[in-house]
């Protein structure tokens, strides 16, 4: 059963004036989306650019249990050779996916239409996320689930030998679970409609119908219908993936309230269901210029340049949530440095990710200082200014990597250094933080 290593405990003191290019990884949710789509495919998937996150090595292993051959050619350079739509093999281990809801959730979707069975399992953060959201409307399709009480890992889920097309209203905005519906519905005949009443990340729509899947989205007054029609054959493809919006988000940040920083961020995903942290840092008065806007692997992208800016408080529109749903964590760090009060509504859905983000958040802000007020879908930070923030405390990351690296964030910018518990988890999503941010001049390290 997966664990969590030995704690490492780090310390991001103020630092002088962040400088120079930050090349980010690769984006997680599209790195795990082409494995999978690969593993479905016919022939050979080329794919550059993969992050090479724990996360998603997680998920690589799990389409080789599942039959598919996934091979690393060089850094973020791999290919998989396919098994088809409905070819996946039993595998004969447990699959561990480690921190990643993302990776779980997808690859129970699309295992859930064949006739296999598989047994999942995670770290001690994914083993207490809630699983009924996914075994839910794949029980639909005709697939079982048996798991821990509550809908928890590790969790055994027997797939539908008869599969049959459904339509399902996702009942909360989550890519995930639309994504995994989506993908139980590649093997079973007919369509299956998903509705969604607010749009989430639609990387999976794009990257099904680059593969060859006939699929459709309308948007209706019930919200966005996308249809698709089951048992396609999909076709190996090459996939470029874009740099991570949510990884460019720390050192974005980081040169937003560190004094004097201008930093270049080359080749930033700026997909409309995953840009809505650079939307609101602009509205709170922040200096990023969007320079060659162009399309790599299906996807819009630019690069980022982004100077130090004197930054106000604002209301974030609840609608805005699931477009930046990963980034509220050091959205409340620049929240902490800027003048005024920043209100986030519409986030309860931080409440089930690897952590309960509003409360380690929360929590941390106040020991640094900050003054914060919550509810179960709120999260208000009464703002500081530039350099105001007192700091000085150890804040806990709950095995959350984007909890550590926003109080690493923040550290750089308060009077006094700001230490986190484990920064082992970041290795998840962002391997190269430390080395990357140390780059433009951050005074993180290793306690």
């Amino acid at each position: 059963m997966s664990g969590h290593g030995d704690p490492v405990p780090m310390i991001a003191r103020k630092s002088a004036a962040l400088k120079g290019v930050a090349e980010v990884p690769g984006d997680k949710s599209i790195s795990h989306r082409a494995l999978i789509l690969g593993a479905l495919s016919v022939g050979k998937t080329e794919i550059t650019g993969l992050l090479e996150g724990q996360d998603v090595l997680d998920t690589a292993k799990a389409m080789r249990a599942f039959g598919a051959t996934v091979t690393q050619h060089g850094p973020g350079a791999w290919t998989v050779e396919g098994v088809g739509v409905g070819g996946f093999a039993e595998p004969e281990q447990v699959i561990d996916c480690g921190n990643s809801g993302t990776g779980v959730r997808l690859i129970m979707g699309c295992m859930a239409t064949s006739p296999i069975t598989a047994t999942f399992t995670g770290d001690a953060s994914l083993r207490k996320r809630p699983m009924g959201r996914v075994t839910d409307p794949i029980a639909l399709f005709g697939a079982h689930s048996y798991g821990r009480r509550g809908g928890r890992l590790p969790m055994t889920i027997v797939g539908a030998p008869d599969p049959v097309p459904v339509t399902y209203t996702v009942p909360m905005p989550s890519a995930q679970v639309k994504s995994a519906v989506l993908l139980a519905g590649l093997n079973a005949p007919g369509q299956t409609v998903v509705i969604e009443k607010e749009a989430t990340r639609d990387h999976t729509e794009r990257m099904l119908r680059g593969f060859g899947a006939e699929i459709s989205v309308e948007e209706t007054p019930e919200g966005r219908v996308i249809t698709l029609q089951g048992q396609p054959e999909l076709t190996g493809q090459t996939v470029a993936v874009p740099r991570d919006p949510s990884s460019a988000a720390f050192p974005v940040c980081a040169a937003l309230i560190v004094p004097g920083s201008e930093i270049f961020v080359p080749g930033v995903s700026q997909n409309p269901t995953r840009n809505g942290l650079f939307t609101t840092l602009v509205e709170m008065g922040a200096d990023i210029a969007f320079e060659n806007p162009r399309e790599e692997g299906g996807e819009p992208v630019a690069d980022l340049c982004v100077r130090y800016s004197a930054l106000k408080g604002i209301e974030v529109p609840p609608e805005r949530a699931a477009s930046m749903i990963d980034e509220y964590p050091v959205l409340s760090v620049v929240a902490a440095c800027a003048t005024g009060t920043t209100v986030m509504r519409g986030v309860k859905e931080l409440r089930v990710k690897e952590s309960d983000r509003i409360d380690a958040m929360a929590r941390g802000l106040e020991a640094c200082g900050v003054s914060i007020e919550e509810d179960q879908d709120t999260l208000i930070v009464h703002g500081l200014g530039a350099g105001n923030v007192p700091g000085g405390a150890t804040c806990a990351t709950h095995i959350d990597h984007r909890i550590a690296m926003s109080f690493l964030v923040l550290g750089l910018a308060a009077q006094q250094p700001i230490s986190v518990d484990d920064g082992s988890p970041i290795a998840t999503s962002f391997p190269v933080f430390e080395d990357l941010m140390r780059g433009l001049g951050a005074q993180i390290e290793r306690a």
